[in-house]
């Protein structure tokens, strides 16, 4: 590697085997493990009958120079924290190199690096221990990191009475204040508050452009990773898509958001007079705002047309169905070239946190559908921690509409 480069993956392969049973803990497992990796590694032969091999990253090859800010996007299951995770030393690639310069801190997820019956005091000494620091070194970090993290007082219990939101600001305050070479960041963020999310953006531009860290940054906030990145990677399906200066790594990420299925559709589309040309699906904004532009083309006057919009999970769930009697969206006897173009403001408020399908229909009088409902494209929800408790909704934990909720009275 060159003297600036701090990062470098050759060829990196990363393959898990659906229906291995995972050993227990403990010294002997963990030869076991060793001893079994080293040899799937090896062997030639296809996986047992009832496994199946599953490659989470495949062939992914990049360098990363001292003090840049690299944010890795991509749709989930892309590959991201798997790559976090390879990069972290805490799973080894299938094949492929890594090679490392300087200490590296990460932030993966809710209690990583942290002992549940240590208080907070002693996991700050433990985590700078594991970094390779003395104890006057954490000693003269201590204070910032209390007082960044904004949980003095209960600096001395243990960390498994923490909320998750108190985890996530010591643990970040940790690595960020302990001075590693390079920071890793996964989504975990998005369980802090909105506030606490900034202090965290500020402070990992801090320690890149004044300290000159290189920071790994992954989200799901497009306009997070602009503000803070200089340079993306995109990954798809475990394989690098594109690597390059943000924005364009962020318009690739975009303009990849309609379907392979939903591309077809739109090239054969052409149902009673109407063809839908093309859709286009962007987000900004904490919230999850959708924004859409779709271009139709009508060859007849269709009677009061009007927009359908659907709303599925990827599994095919239908959660949302409204018809333009019930958004109002309208557009009276028109022909030719129609371009509509619409929000779908605050989805973190109202969806969980989880990729879904949007799709799109055109109706005309007495609800007649003479366009069939067609997936334009995925968008994801971010999370967004919209009851103050520091738990954001999950579509795989709480379903996929977040319901809003006032207490009157308890007790």
């Amino acid at each position: 590697m060159s003297a600036e480069t701090v990062i470098r993956v050759q060829g990196v392969s990363k393959k898990y085997v659906l229906g291995q049973k995972s050993s227990g803990g403990g010294l002997r497992h963990a030869i076991e493990d060793a001893v079994t990796l080293r040899w799937l590694r090896n062997r030639k032969s296809a996986p047992a009958a009832g496994e199946e091999a599953f490659w989470a990253l495949r062939d992914v090859t990049f360098d990363i120079k001292r003090g840049e800010v690299v944010g890795i996007i991509g749709r989930n299951g892309a590959g991201k924290s798997t790559l976090l995770k390879t990069l972290s030393r805490i799973t080894e690639p299938t094949t492929g190199r890594i090679g490392i310069k300087g200490r590296i801190a990460s932030l993966l997820e809710v209690g990583t690096g942290f002992h549940p019956e240590l208080s907070g005091r002693e996991n700050i000494y433990l985590n700078g221990a594991i970094l390779g620091m003395t104890r006057s070194e954490i000693r003269s970090k201590f204070d910032e990191i209390v007082q960044f993290a904004e949980i003095a007082k209960f600096l001395d219990t243990p960390v498994k009475r923490y909320s998750s939101g108190m985890y996530v600001r010591l643990a970040f305050a940790v690595a960020a204040h302990l001075e590693p070479e390079i920071l890793v960041v996964d989504e975990v963020l998005a369980v802090g508050d909105a506030q606490f999310q900034q202090k965290c953006l500020g402070k990992m531009q801090e320690v890149s452009t004044q300290h000159g860290r290189t920071v790994l940054f992954v989200s799901h906030a497009m306009h997070s990773v602009r503000a803070l990145c200089s340079s993306g990677i995109l990954l798809d399906q475990g394989c690098v898509e594109k690597i390059g200066p943000v924005d364009e790594v962020i318009a690739a990420y975009s303009g990849r958001s309609t379907r392979p299925d939903a591309q077809a559709a739109l090239a054969s589309n052409r149902s009673a007079g109407i063809t839908l040309r093309s859709a286009h699906l962007t987000q900004d904004g904490d919230d999850g705002t959708l924004h859409v532009v779709a271009a139709f083309h009508l060859e007849r006057v269709i009677p009061d047309g009007g927009l359908g919009i659907h709303v599925q999970t990827t599994a095919g769930y239908e959660l949302c169905d409204l018809r333009p009697e019930t958004t109002g969206l309208r557009f009276g006897d028109h022909t030719g070239p129609l371009t509509v173009e619409f929000d779908l403001p605050a989805l973190s408020h109202r969806l969980g946190a989880g990729t879904y399908v949007l799709g799109l229909s055109f109706h005309e009088t007495n609800w007649k559908c003479c366009l069939d409902r067609t997936p334009v494209g995925e968008f994801i929800v971010p999370s967004a921690d919209v009851f103050g408790t520091g738990y954001p909704p999950k579509f795989e934990k709480d379903g996929a509409v977040v319901l809003p909720v006032r207490l009157i009275k308890a007790g």
